[in-house]
């Protein structure tokens, strides 16, 4: 069984932030991921928001897609 917990570490001991359904003195393995908590983490939404945000192609005066071979091949056209 594998189950994602979130943990404090406080005096020396993981204090797990929620309950969990195991027998007394049941063996774990425990892999330690440290976290920043006070950093902000983007939800999908955030991250699907600034990608919606980006100009489209053909919308600015800079490179994109559409020059590719005037600016690789030096074209005049």
């Amino acid at each position: 069984m594998t189950i994602t917990l979130q943990a404090i570490y406080e005096q020396g001991v993981l204090r797990l932030m929620q309950p969990i359904n195991l027998p007394e003195g049941t063996p774990v393995e425990v892999i330690v991921t440290s976290r920043d908590f006070n950093q902000e983490e983007k939800t999908p939404a955030d991250i699907l928001a600034e990608i919606a945000a980006l100009p489209l192609e053909g919308t600015q005066e800079k490179f994109s897609g559409h020059d590719h071979d005037k600016i690789l091949y030096y074209d005049q056209k």
